[in-house]
């Protein structure tokens, strides 16, 4: 009886469907100095909040999840850029400008063609994308001092919503 239910459950487990890995980080660019940071939370984003020293560099950037807002990477300066995401609208790629010590530009492009464009178009340029099709942005990280933000890169992967829950395939 017990060889039975090993081949059973051994039959069961060829015929479901393997577990699809759906994660991609695209590497920091940046200087790198000062503290690390790491922007995440559960669900999906929802929000995006950056600030910038007007004709110069980023210095500091906020993601919403869902309804509950990161801490802040970087500090404080000038105006706030907000995009708000519609309902299942997701970041699809980030791109922009870097050089010396700081992120001098971001643009945040969205499933429905929305952009969000802070900073100033100075330098060395970046592209970051998720390599599978159904991946979305998930995660920010990098580094920051006190001026601004002096390193970035991203994490992507698969949300599945069920039943107002969702959960990150990586």
């Amino acid at each position: 009886m017990f060889s039975l239910l090993f081949f059973a459950v051994l039959c069961a487990s060829c015929l479901a469907k393997p577990a699809l890995v759906h994660y991609s980080y695209s590497n920091a660019v940046g200087g790198g100095s000062g503290n690390a940071f790491s922007l995440n939370g559960k669900g999906r984003i929802t929000s995006i909040r950056l600030w910038e020293v007007p004709n110069a560099y980023i210095t500091g950037i906020q993601l919403r999840y869902e309804n509950i807002w990161t801490p802040r990477a970087g500090r404080y300066y000038g105006g706030t850029h907000e995009l708000n995401l519609f309902d299942g609208e997701v970041i699809v790629q980030i791109s922009g400008k870097y050089y010396s010590n700081y992120i001098y530009q971001l643009i945040f492009l969205t499933s429905r063609g929305r952009s969000l464009i802070v900073g100033q178009p100075i330098r060395d340029s970046f592209n970051f994308y998720p390599i599978h099709v159904d991946a979305e942005l998930r995660m920010l990280s990098g580094r920051v001092n006190s001026a601004g933000i002096t390193a970035l890169a991203a994490h992507w992967g698969a949300v599945y919503m069920h039943e107002c829950n969702s959960t990150m395939n990586n």
